[in-house]
């Protein structure tokens, strides 16, 4: 049985609405505002409500710029040194231009003058210094970490005058540049970083130099951003650069789906976060705008654990591959708005290549891979080798509302081709602690992952320069180890092209990553007053170019 999430009929949803109406507006009213004022003008003025599930349990810069639900409002008070489109397009921000050498192992980055912090301060070479060195360091000795995927290779910085930044690695590093549009590149005053870490936790006391400022927060309860009327460098991509033209955005927790959706019908709020996808067509019928950005990263699926038996062997890894009817995923738990895996790198991340044939659905060719590896298929059913089971456990990721279903389905699916399958959810502390890549009880990790440049990829793949090693291969497999030096040390993009082809295409036939689908981990259902957001290379709304009318 396919787990369904919330799905309402409509004459139950606006039901909902109105037995609802009382509930919502208590809890949108304890943040202290009215969700309900219209702009003054086309243009300017204005205040939105975005209803969000969750937030985490630190603001710590470093330690929350990455979350999934607080880069929504790191992206509001912070900007980063340059834009990254949702296509993985690089653009200038507070980095006018920049230069690298030939080699990839210095780069130059020139900035916009007259750029201030909310606390006054420049943003200048000297505090572009200051971040790039807690970035890549952190001060781990007070629980502040590095920014995950900030380039390793990091030598050292230096401001040449107070508008130039010179940038060392100790290795190619073509990857840096997209990097800085990353969400956890966010720059943040020197007089934030050099507050301790309990200091930084209160987020009243970060200034950022980005287009609104937190008025008032409530910990698991509210944050209320207010327009900072100075601004004046927002991204030229965008085509905008003075101040905001909303007055405020407060983000309000309400951890129900069905009560921030119903919130938005009822025009308590503007944007309900991560709805349930099968409520999706019937919200667009009723003129709600639905936006299901993917970002640049990783797709949905598994990073293998192939030092755990069975997985050790790459005809049962094969066999895995092979037995996912990925486009019934589609049909059954999403909507046409979801796309198939063509890579385990979604398909707009540049480099990303076609490998769609090594993804097609043959339970046949499954069938035979086992048997070639000695399962046998019971009376049963379910398929033993040596008086053991076939198994696989999977532990449905929380971060992805879905995740359940379509495990429950895949179970289905490799049911039929001798699979006993075994599912295990946990909320996202217990995952966090029990869940690791190639943990000892962990045969398939569910990736769900961002990244901004294909290059960090091969690292975070295995153990080099302290990666993640995610196929648990450490430096066993000769090739793959190859692939990652020959692509770390790329001097140019194009050099590096036919690299990621053959490495998207040896991890595929490995059976090391088993996609499943492109991944929307950001849905957003949105009051049709309010147009103009934009969506970033990471899959967040920016609502610094948005206009709400009456």
């Amino acid at each position: 049985m396919i787990e369904r999430f919330s799905p309402f009929s409509l004459p139950r949803r606006r039901l909902l609405i109105a037995t609802s109406a009382l509930a919502i507006a208590a809890l949108v009213g304890t943040a202290e505002f009215n969700p309900a004022l219209s702009a003054d003008s086309p243009h300017n003025g204005g205040d939105i409500t975005f209803l969000i599930d969750s937030l985490g349990d630190t603001w710590i810069p470093n330690n929350s710029a990455i979350s999934s639900f607080q880069g929504h409002i790191w992206g509001h008070v912070t900007d980063k040194l340059l834009y990254v489109d949702a296509d993985g397009k690089v653009s200038p921000w507070i980095a006018e231009r920049w230069e690298q050498n030939d080699t990839a192992t210095e780069f130059t980055l020139h900035l916009k003058s007259g750029v201030t912090f909310s606390d006054g301060t420049p943003l200048d070479a000297s505090a572009v210094v200051a971040n790039l060195d807690i970035w890549y360091a952190g001060r781990k000795s007070e629980g502040i970490n590095p920014i995950g995927l900030f380039p390793k290779t990091y030598d050292h910085a230096e401001a040449i005058d107070a508008t130039t930044v010179k940038v060392f690695f100790k290795a190619p590093t073509l990857g840096f540049i997209p990097t800085l549009g990353y969400h956890g590149s966010i720059l943040v005053s020197p007089k934030t970083l050099a507050q301790p870490a309990a200091q930084q936790a209160d987020l009243s006391k970060t200034s950022g130099s980005g287009p609104y400022v937190v008025d008032s927060w409530k910990e698991g309860d509210f944050v209320k951003l207010v327009k900072r009327k100075d601004y004046n460098w927002g991204p030229p991509a965008v085509g905008h650069t003075g101040p905001a033209f909303l007055d405020s955005i407060t983000y309000k927790l309400v951890s129900e789906p069905s009560l921030r959706v119903a919130a938005v019908q009822s025009e308590q709020a503007d944007v309900a976060y991560n709805a349930s996808p099968q409520e999706l067509e019937s919200l667009k019928a009723e003129g709600f705008t639905i936006a299901t950005p993917r970002y640049l990263g990783f797709v949905n699926g598994w990073a293998i654990n192939t030092k755990l038996a069975p997985y050790d062997d790459v005809k049962v890894r094969q066999a895995l591959q092979a037995g996912i009817n990925r486009q019934e995923i589609i049909d059954t738990v999403y909507t046409p708005d979801w796309k198939l895996a063509t890579s385990f790198i979604q398909s707009n991340v540049p480099g990303a290549t076609d490998q769609s044939d090594l993804l097609a659905y043959n339970p046949e060719k499954a069938e035979k891979l086992l048997d070639e590896a000695g399962w046998t298929k019971g009376a049963d059913g379910i398929r033993t080798k040596n008086g053991q089971p076939l198994v696989l456990t999977l532990h449905s990721n929380p971060y992805l509302a879905t995740s359940k279903s379509v495990d429950e389905l895949i179970a289905q699916q490799l049911g039929k081709i001798g699979w006993k399958v075994a599912i295990r959810a946990y909320d996202v502390v217990t995952f966090g602690q029990k869940v690791k890549y190639g943990g000892p009880a962990v045969p398939a990790y569910e990736v769900t992952r961002s990244f901004i440049d294909a290059g960090t990829v091969a690292s975070i793949l295995t153990n080099a320069n302290n990666g993640e090693n995610w196929f648990a291969l450490d430096e066993s497999d000769k090739t793959l180890n190859e692939l990652r030096d020959k692509i770390a040390g790329a001097g140019s993009i194009e050099s590096r092209k036919p690299l990621l082809d053959e490495l998207q295409k040896y991890i595929l036939e490995q059976g090391y990553f088993i996609p499943r689908t492109q991944i929307v981990q950001r849905i957003y259902v949105q009051s049709p007053k309010l147009k103009g957001e934009v969506y970033n290379g990471v899959a967040y709304a920016s609502y610094y170019t948005a206009t709400k009318s009456e």
